[in-house]
């Protein structure tokens, strides 16, 4: 029988298109397929800010940062808590990606036009013990250009596929069935959806047209994960961190809904750690979505009062932009699913960052101006439309219209004026000296330690209350579905195993689908920075990979 290709690859997105171009590379001929059209290449990836995870970065050594291999690996494995048997190969994918990160990760990006924002953000700081989650050091690289700025290079080498004759592009391609011949999965099948013009991220249409069958050597998926699948996210749940949220909003399109996992899996592919997730818990209705319940993370600084639905400040270490698991288990114990932040006009222009590329025009759009425009301004354009527009911000002068202003969005009257003053004022008093035994106040005056943060991320300790810093503002914190940390099981090869742990004939896997490498690299938490880097490794091993094993 003969081969439509040396290789298909299923999914379009960064891992997708790193896999591809590394299969250009070397001189295979390839079909990549997706069921969204044409305008959504790139995946997710297009819209995220853009964060990489680099080590000893030329980046942090300007901002005195002092970063090792080994301080790296130290915090990925005390962050990623490794603790079951098929934790071998997401271990052992740790310790690669790592090593790449410290390595060539950097310069092989760099020879491909990449360029990263000058100061280093510094993402999930933890809080514990040195050997416990969190990034010791600033380790968040912002590529100028954001995630489209990341995906643009990769898009170029499969676009040069295409003009040499190598890829095929086959949009509205929908897999549903993975089959094999003399024991090796080769076939790939499916429906063909009518063609959509519809704006990247929009709801495409799925009546089908068609119906399609394709063979080659060797198949990598790269399909992504699950977080626009509700339904998914919620079957699969962690008994850990409580019982499901009622209400969820998203952070990507409902096409993420994770059936090419199940595809697989009933291929004979092992599927790990699908109860190890990654939602946010500072998810904000988006005012102006173009997904349905679209949702945008706030990247905050550590200023802001993190308050419970009735008010109670959030226990140490649970600042903004220390734990993101930690925080979700401990507000899915209190029997609401949001919680507040509490802050004032001066915080937020110096602390909010939003995520997402489409929130971040200056840097999306590699404007050294708009940047310099955004650090003179009060409170940066798209977060001021959030202010101005946004369902779940409250803006008063004073803290009793703010605590009705609260109360009246929820519906309930949860939250007590004079017990969140007592609160703010409480912790208003710590700052008039030097000294604190308040853990959040000890915490913004280390963060402004930090050049970057000292520049552009934490705000001058000041009093709430002070109405020079005004007018108050209360956000509500919807959680947010985001990243799927379980996935298919591969060895270092990228070959998907089986319950076994023997390779399944013919098929590779990389990015969210392969849990950004072995089943789950992250562990139980990120350290941020490591889901697009993710998608790059294990998309440019996987490529290479499947490059060697066909004839």
């Amino acid at each position: 029988m003969a081969y439509d290709a040396d290789v298909i690859v299923i999914g379009a997105g960064l891992a997708g298109l790193a896999a591809t171009a590394e299969l250009v590379d070397a001189g295979r001929k390839v079909i990549l397929l997706d069921q969204e059209p044409e305008q959504s290449i790139g995946g997710q990836a297009h819209w995220s800010f853009g964060g990489l995870f680099f080590v000893d970065s030329p980046e942090q050594r300007r901002m005195r940062i002092k970063d090792s291999h080994a301080l790296a690996l130290q915090d990925w494995m005390g962050t990623a808590g490794f603790d079951r048997p098929e934790d071998h190969w997401p271990r052992r994918w740790a310790e690669a990606y790592v090593d790449f990160a410290a390595g060539e990760k950097r310069g092989w990006l760099h020879r491909q036009g990449v360029r990263w924002f000058p100061v280093v953000g510094w993402a999930e700081r933890g809080g514990y013990d040195a050997g416990g989650h969190g990034n010791s050091v600033p380790r968040f690289h912002i590529t100028w250009g954001t995630g489209p700025g990341l995906v643009a290079p990769f898009e170029r080498r499969v676009r040069a596929g295409v003009a040499q004759g190598l890829v095929q592009l086959k949009f509205r391609h929908r897999v549903t069935g993975l089959s094999r011949s003399a024991g090796t999965v080769d076939t790939v099948s499916g429906e063909i959806l009518e063609p959509s013009g519809v704006e990247r991220g929009r709801a495409s249409s799925r009546k089908v047209t068609g119906a399609f069958e394709l063979r080659a050597q060797a198949v990598i998926v790269t399909s992504g994960g699950i977080g626009g699948n509700h339904d998914l996210v919620r079957a699969n749940w962690p008994e850990r961190l409580g019982s499901p949220p009622e209400n969820m909003i998203s952070g990507v399109p409902a096409h993420v809904d994770g059936e090419m996992l199940g595809i697989a899996e009933a291929t004979g592919a092992h599927l790990i750690n699908r109860d190890r997730m990654w939602h946010y818990t500072e998810g904000i209705q988006n005012w102006n979505p173009i997904w349905d319940k679209h949702g945008i993370r706030i990247l905050p600084g550590p200023s802001s009062l993190w308050l419970d639905a009735r008010g109670n400040r959030l226990p140490v270490p649970l600042f903004p932009g220390f734990d993101t698991l930690g925080t979700l288990e401990h507000i899915m114990g209190t029997g609401y699913d949001y919680t507040w932040f509490v802050l004032d006009q001066k915080i937020i222009g110096k602390e909010f960052a939003l995520s997402g590329s489409e929130q971040n025009p200056d840097l999306t759009g590699k404007s050294v101006k708009g940047v310099f425009q955004r650090a003179r301004t009060d409170v940066p354009g798209p977060v001021r439309a959030f202010m101005d527009n946004g369902a779940d911000f409250v803006v008063e002068k004073d803290l009793g219209a703010l605590v009705r202003g609260m109360n009246a969005l929820t519906g309930e009257a949860l939250i007590d004026e004079d017990a969140l003053r007592r609160l703010i004022t409480a912790r208003d008093r710590e700052i008039a000296n030097p000294f604190t035994k308040d853990l959040q106040v000890m915490a913004v005056r280390g963060a402004r330690s930090y050049l970057g943060d000292k520049l552009i991320r934490t705000a001058t300790p000041h009093r709430i209350l002070d109405p020079k810093a005004g007018p108050l503002v209360a956000v509500r914190l919807n959680i947010l579905t985001r990243k799927t940390l379980g996935g298919l099981e591969t060895d270092l090869s990228s070959r998907v195993l089986t319950e076994g742990g023997d390779p399944l004939p013919g098929v590779y896997a990389a990015g969210e689908a392969a849990g950004f490498g072995g089943g789950g690299v992250h562990g139980y938490r990120s350290l941020e920075g490591t889901f697009l880097g993710g998608c790059l490794f294990s998309g440019r091993t996987a490529g290479r990979a499947a490059a060697k094993a066909v004839k």
